[in-house]
């Protein structure tokens, strides 16, 4: 093997930044991981060897990532082969160099289609070594850095959770930026949909609070009662079948956050308890009659006007000021409908690896359709629909036919009504009004609150239009 100097090496025609990293090589035979390890030290590689696949093992197990491994095809304690197919398990993204006798290229060809990048005859010259490494070296940084480039812009249109690059949503990734930190109320509102929940845990994962419990209370979904013992916890003879002491959500989360969704639909009688949650940082577990003590942030979620129940007198004056000290509103989808295509992308890679489909992308005329939809269920309409196409999709692309039948054929208002003659404008809107009402209850599949989501009207108001029009469910 070639120890001399007089020879230019292929690598000073590389960057010179490329002659500086961290080579592995395996090989059982002394002269050949000494020859290796001289040739390439003198190019400034940070250089160790191993006699045997059980050693290369160890040091490609460690935390350090290595530019580029030289593994011997015949090793005493075991294939070459399987040292390759260790460093693509281990470390997939180093680029790895099968060394092998004269006579023996066709193991070093198996290595190439398991993933090599390529190999080296015994006995080889300097140069060629040189050249090789180098290469194989900067085929790794490469790698890197298109990994670490495609992650960077990955997370501009990411925020923890939330996906979006709108100027509405960069608004919402500052505000939480900044609120998170404080000990602050936040209300956030938003219609349905729209990730308020997100936004929610988001302020917690960025606040010290961090590393404490998170509990989300859906209220809209529980009965007073049960949601009063399931907040403030009872002691044993509260009430009948009350057995033994329960500790309830604001004792869960002590020290965290807790998360008020659709805060709108708490009873007064609750409201009551939770302003002095917030004003005396104390509750009266059920049954109680020593009050307890505790530290929770409070979060709260609504798609109602909370201002506006106030006047109406269905929810605490006092209660909604304690709760308004930050707010934030959450745009709807179609105020942000350039992140429709990046929603897309993001739900697809999710329900595909969910399924184990292989969904590439929507088809021309079904992204064309997206893009001129209103979306009235916002983000969580977008999730469904794409969740539908990839499970019912047969080949690579969704296409019109997987879609929901509103999406299809959407409903709209045409820009110019041919009315009968004598025809009331009341009756236009009221017919009109039965066709909107009528497409949510198909789309929902006769559930009123869904179709009440799907319109933005709250479930009372439509169920009042679906009697006044007569419509059957």
């Amino acid at each position: 093997m070639d120890l001399s100097n007089d020879s230019l090496p292929a690598a000073a025609l590389l960057d010179d930044d490329v002659t500086t990293g961290r080579i592995l090589v395996i090989d059982d035979e002394p002269v050949v991981r000494d020859v290796l390890q001289t040739v390439l030290d003198k190019q400034g590689y940070r250089v160790e060897v191993a006699s045997d696949a059980a050693t290369g093992r160890q040091l490609l197990d460690s935390e350090t990532p290595w530019d580029a491994v030289l593994i011997d095809v015949m090793l005493p304690d075991a294939d070459g082969l399987e040292v390759l197919r260790f460093v693509k398990e281990h470390q997939p993204g180093v680029a790895a160099v099968m060394i092998t006798a004269f006579g023996s290229v066709e193991n070093a060809v198996a290595a190439m289609k398991l993933g090599a990048f390529h190999y080296l005859t015994k006995p080889f010259k300097n140069d060629e070594v040189r050249a090789l490494v180098a290469h194989a070296v900067q085929a790794t940084r490469l790698r890197r850095e298109n990994e670490s480039l495609k992650k960077a812009l990955e997370q501009r249109h990411k925020f923890e959770k939330i996906v979006g690059k709108s100027r509405a949503m960069q608004e919402v990734y500052r505000f939480i930026d900044q609120v998170a930190p404080s000990r602050s109320t936040v209300l956030i509102h938003g219609d349905s949909g729209t990730g308020k929940e997100l936004v929610a845990q988001a302020i917690h994962r960025r606040s010290p609070r961090a590393h404490k419990p998170l509990v989300i209370v859906n209220s809209s979904s529980i009965p007073t009662e049960l949601l009063e013992d399931n907040l403030f916890g009872h002691t044993r003879g509260a009430f009948t079948g009350a057995t033994g002491d329960k500790p309830g959500l604001l004792e869960t989360a002590d020290g965290g956050t807790i998360v008020f969704d659709e805060i709108s639909t708490v009873a007064p009688v609750v409201q009551a308890k939770l302003l002095r949650v917030m004003q005396e940082k104390e509750f009266l577990p059920l049954g109680a009659v020593e009050s307890k003590k505790v530290d929770v942030r409070i979060l709260a979620a609504t798609n109602e006007d909370l201002k506006t129940l106030v006047a109406e007198g269905r929810f605490r004056e006092d209660l909604y000021y304690r709760l308004n000290v930050i707010s934030i509103n959450l745009p709807p989808l179609h105020r942000r409908m350039e992140d429709v295509p990046i929603l897309i992308d993001h739900f697809l890679a999710r329900f595909n690896d969910e399924n184990s489909k292989e969904v590439r992308g929507v088809s021309t005329e079904v992204m064309e359709k997206l893009l001129n939809y209103r979306w009235p269920g916002n983000v969580r309409e977008l999730e469904n629909t794409i969740e539908r196409g990839v499970v019912m999709a047969q080949g690579e692309e969704i296409t019109p036919d997987l879609l929901p039948p509103d999406l299809r054929d959407p409903v709209a208002l045409p820009p110019s009504m041919a009315l009968p003659k004598g025809m009331e404008f009341y009756e236009a809107v009221q017919r009109f009004e039965r066709q909107l009402i009528e497409s949510a209850l198909r789309q929902a599949n006769g559930v009123q609150k869904q179709a009440a989501e799907l319109l933005g009207l709250k479930p009372t108001t439509l169920n009042e239009k679906i009697k006044r029009l007569k419509i059957t469910p």
